[in-house]
């Protein structure tokens, strides 16, 4: 039976939990939710009497204590990460140290900020013709990166980029990508915690969204979006293309006037 539960909690807007999420949520007698980013109204869907703890005090030995201790007690646990808990979550640790334990536990996927914030600029990151590739990386900070994933590496491809965890090092970040191939008028967006109430949308290009993330005072909780996509012409999708047949659809002939 699965008593401990990985919830992504999603990115801010609390209605952006997934429906399987809050129940888990409403049911757990122990809710652990990472107290620095995870929304606090999250917390409403807890049962009277939930016990909860807030991770952010918390070092990995503390929350494997409350964990299995709440296990040997018959309760389930609740553990609520923002976003998407595989992205930058650090939840395989977690998972890893409750296997030799024998202790049961499940994944729920949630909203990461990369997909929030693609909602917040109204934009879809693989259009035809301009990029079908989507990056989620970070620039190296007190976690180093392998060294063929470092910015610049990655920038070689010109695909669109989702960078987080970055914001505070903007300068490096558009040195980086600058040094790896992309232009210097590559369009930017930066979404400040996207779906929250105070939600923010800058935009520039990599020669002038330095000086503005300076200028708003940004140093964390956004999400830095590289990319063509952002700007410019594209071509229409095959996908409802009168003139190209799938599974579903026969194509028609080009009209020949």
């Amino acid at each position: 039976m699965t008593q401990v539960y990985f919830i992504g909690a999603g990115p801010g807007d609390p209605e952006l939990i997934t429906v399987k999420g809050r129940r888990l949520i409403s049911e757990a007698d122990v809710v652990i939710y990472a107290g620095s980013l995870v929304n606090p109204e999250i917390l409403q869907y807890c049962k009277e009497g939930a016990e909860i703890h807030n991770s952010a005090s918390m070092s990995l030995d503390d929350v494997l204590v409350v964990t299995k201790r709440a296990v040997g007690e018959g309760k389930t646990v609740a553990r609520v990460h923002t976003g998407d808990p595989a992205i930058y979550g650090a939840i395989q640790e977690q998972m890893d140290a409750l296997k030799p334990a024998g202790i049961e536990f499940e994944v729920i996927p949630g909203v990461s900020s990369f997909l929030a914030s693609a909602a917040a600029l109204k934009q879809e990151y693989t259009l035809p013709g301009i990029s079908q590739t989507v990056i989620i990386t970070r620039l190296e900070g007190r976690t180093p990166m392998p060294k063929k994933e470092q910015l610049s590496y990655l920038a070689a491809h010109q695909a669109t980029m989702c960078i987080f965890l970055s914001v505070q090092m903007m300068d490096s970040v558009v040195e980086n990508l600058v040094l790896g191939g992309y232009s210097i008028d590559t369009p930017v967006a930066i979404v400040i915690r996207a779906s929250w109430p105070d939600q923010k949308i800058l935009r520039g290009t990599l020669g002038t969204i330095a000086d503005i993330v300076r200028e708003e005072g940004v140093i964390r909780q956004a999400m830095i979006v590289v990319g063509r996509v952002l700007g410019g012409d594209y071509e229409l999708s095959k996908l409802y293309d009168k003139q190209f047949s799938h599974m579903f659809r026969d194509g028609v002939e080009a009209d020949s006037k």
